[in-house]
C-alpha cells in the first residue's frame, strides 16, 4: 500500500485487557505495527489500557 502524504499521525489500539498469559502476543504484534509504521515516517499514538 502506498504511503498516503496526507497522514502524518496514526492513532492505533492496543487489545486492552486480556486473559493472563496471552497479553505478550498481542503487545508484541502492537509494537511491531508501530515499529513498521515509525519507518514509513507516520507519528504514532499508541492507546493500550492493559494493566499487566
Amino acid at each position: 500500500m502506498p504511503r498516503r502524504a496526507d497522514i502524518h499521525k496514526i492513532l492505533l489500539l492496543g487489545s486492552g485487557p486480556i486473559v493472563i498469559g496471552q497479553a505478550c502476543e498481542f503487545d508484541y504484534s502492537g509494537t511491531q505495527a508501530c515499529k513498521a509504521l515509525r519507518e514509513e515516517g507516520y507519528r504514532i499514538i499508541l492507546v493500550n489500557s492493559n494493566p499487566a
